[in-house]
């Protein structure tokens, strides 16, 4: 082959050109496809190694290696050699800092196989990269840098291959040159990496020396590893059986109804798990309608038989109540549901997760409210130990106890990636939280049920005279919300009406009495209290409550809980400066002397309400002009 100025001596390699087009995409499609990812530690070589894969396997054209010489001169790292992780390193910033930000997909084939690769970050703030990245990977690629051997995102990623049942690793032990390609070198990073995965349970590890700079042990074996006798990255992926998930029963979540005509009607989605053929019987999860198959559209026309991960439009008998959300199984082979499941989550925002707190749930097409209700333990991914842990922290791995409000369709995510993993979604930022795995039901969520009652709450409220609402009093440690509440509770009692006040230190004595103050804490006191207060409100009353409440997200959470329609949020708003003055339990003093911590609006935060239904300003008005503002506002 040629010799190239441009590429410093290097062989020129480009993609060999067929010579019968048909004959060769006819060939393509003939061969299986493995998607493999490539992970570690930062700066152990991972895009280097992946382009140094795309050169010698020939997949190079002409216009996209003269654009490679180009940019390792401006942005390479290698001196005057081409730096082949610019093959994958795509984003201006990667190529200007020099690192792997977000997971770069490749598609390469040879004769013998198709792949996809991932090429993810190593970078511990973007773990979350990764995971996406192995979830649907059937095969990962390890990289040790010989010189550093075993590092902590080395261990934090050989646990999350597991996590998401990656069962081959290829252990690359890279940069080898660097240490003369010394075996004894390899052997202790082997052995390192063999104790440290014996409890991830993976099928095959198979360690190799490279030098992805090089091309050692990658395409064809180097002679500077002769003591060196097994396969080449390329020859391991060729021949690697990589064994499918077990097979599951039929499901199809459905994203969308095709109503192309008026006379069409498709149920359109992608078959998560099993296979479906005409003529089968359908059965939507949350309705219970039954259908049967007539038709399976696809865009390369109609099918008898559909697997999973294919996208199909499928055409039932009859008419059925059925739209995105919903799940169809075989009728004789239903779904599961559960509103309770336990689960492991990574954490992947700098804001802590908290127990109760309500957060949306994505699973598959289903979106619902969720929350953790009970964090089991933390995964140390240095020694893989069992931590206690009442929150989670950025990167974290927790098992935890997680509950939806309403019933989903899952399967356990070693039957389906699909139906078996899901995100947590922040209300408000609508940022991605975290991502988890489903392990099984809670039992409790077969053996609890709701109870219906002969006596509903219109009743009561036809019996009481008026309906029931909780008037949420908001603010600041002595901005006066206890007293307001107490002042606006007489005037209605003169009215007539039948109320209750729920106060943060009469509740702290009692109910929420094994409460502390720390954020998580805070979180659960007003969960607690939203639910009583939904209760007492079902019993018909009108329910006042003076808690300080300082976060939106808990205050939106009571919303959502009891119903806007029935939930009256009042600000009371005094100044910081005002309710240091009034001080009437001698907390803010406290506080400043360092004797109290965690005081909201001196070292825990106050979210002040931004659409408040009524603000009340007590630094300017008696008790009297906010009462009767408020019998005003609430009509009541």
């Amino acid at each position: 082959m040629a010799r190239n100025p441009r590429t410093n001596g290097l062989p020129q390699r480009t993609v060999e050109r067929p010579g019968d087009i048909d004959a060769w995409l006819a060939e393509q499609s003939q061969l299986d496809q493995l998607r493999f990812i490539t992970c570690g530690s930062v700066d152990d070589g991972k895009s280097t190694l992946i382009g140094r894969l795309l050169w010698d396997s020939r997949q190079l054209f002409d216009d996209q290696l003269a654009e490679l010489v180009a940019e390792s001169r401006m942005y390479g790292t290698q001196r005057d050699a081409i730096d082949f992780a610019l093959l994958v390193d795509g984003l201006s910033a990667e190529r200007e800092q020099g690192i792997t930000i977000d997971v770069a997909y490749r598609f390469f084939a040879t004769r013998r196989r198709k792949f996809i690769v991932a090429d993810t970050p190593g970078h511990e703030q973007y773990t979350r990269n990764m995971a996406t990245a192995a979830s649907t990977a059937a095969v990962a690629i390890l990289l040790v840098d010989a010189r550093r051997g075993i590092q902590t995102q080395t261990r934090r990623h050989a646990f999350l291959a597991s996590l998401f049942g990656i069962r081959h690793v290829v252990l690359a032990v890279n940069k080898m040159d660097l240490v003369g390609f010394d075996r004894a070198t390899f052997d202790k990073i082997e052995e390192d990496f063999s104790r440290l995965a014996r409890p991830l349970h993976f099928d095959e590890i198979v360690a190799i020396p490279v030098a992805a700079l090089h091309g050692d042990n990658i395409t064809q074996r180097s002679a500077r590893t002769v003591w060196y006798t097994g396969p080449t990255l390329l020859g391991y992926l060729e021949t690697v059986n990589a064994t499918a998930r077990p097979q599951a029963d039929f499901a199809l979540p459905v994203q969308w109804i095709n109503r192309s005509t008026a006379d069409f009607r498709g149920i359109c989605g992608t078959v998560a798990a099993g296979a479906v053929r005409r003529g089968d019987e359908l059965r939507v999860t949350s309705s219970g309608q039954c259908a049967r198959v007539s038709d399976i559209v696809t865009f390369d026309g109609n099918l008898d038989e559909a697997q999973a991960g294919d996208a199909i439009t499928v055409v039932v008998d009859r008419e059925i109540d059925v739209s995105r959300g919903d799940v169809l199984t075989l009728a004789s082979q239903p779904l599961e549901v559960t509103d309770q499941f336990r689960a492991t989550v990574i954490w992947m925002q700098d804001q802590r997760g908290l127990t109760g707190r309500k957060y949306e749930l994505k699973l598959a097409s289903q979106w619902v409210g969720a929350s953790i209700t009970a964090i089991k333990h933390r995964i140390n991914v240095n020694t893989f130990a069992l931590e206690s842990a009442r929150d989670v922290g950025m990167n974290d791995i927790v098992v935890c106890n997680i509950a939806t409000s309403k019933p989903v369709a899952f399967m356990p995510y070693e039957n389906s990636t699909t139906l078996g993993g899901f995100l947590l979604v922040d209300n408000f930022t609508r940022n991605t939280v975290a991502a988890g795995i489903i392990h099984h039901s809670l039992r409790r969520s077969q053996n609890v049920h709701r109870q219906p009652l002969t006596i509903t709450r219109e009743d009561r409220e036809q019996q009481n005279g008026h309906p029931g609402k909780v008037i949420w009093f908001t603010g600041l440690s002595g901005a006066g919300k206890s007293t307001i509440a107490n002042a606006l509770e007489v005037r209605l009692h003169a009215l007539g009406k039948r109320t209750y006040i729920l106060d943060g230190d009469n509740v702290r004595q009692g109910l929420n009495k094994d409460l502390g103050f720390e954020e998580a804490d805070r979180v659960e006191n007003i969960r607690r209290v939203a639910e009583v207060a939904k209760l007492m409100m079902d019993a018909g009353l009108i329910v006042l409550t003076a808690f300080i409440s300082p976060f939106r997200q808990e205050r939106e959470m009571a919303r959502q809980l009891i119903g806007a329609d029935r939930f009256v949020e009042v600000y009371v708003n005094a100044s910081l400066t005002v309710c240091e003055e009034r001080d009437p339990k001698g907390l803010y003093r406290k506080a400043r002397n360092g004797l109290l911590p965690n005081m909201t609006g001196i070292d825990s935060p106050y979210e002040a309400p931004e659409h408040a239904d009524v603000t009340i300003d007590t630094g300017n008005m008696s008790i009297e002009d906010c009462t009767d503002m408020l019998v005003q506002s609430l009509d009541c």
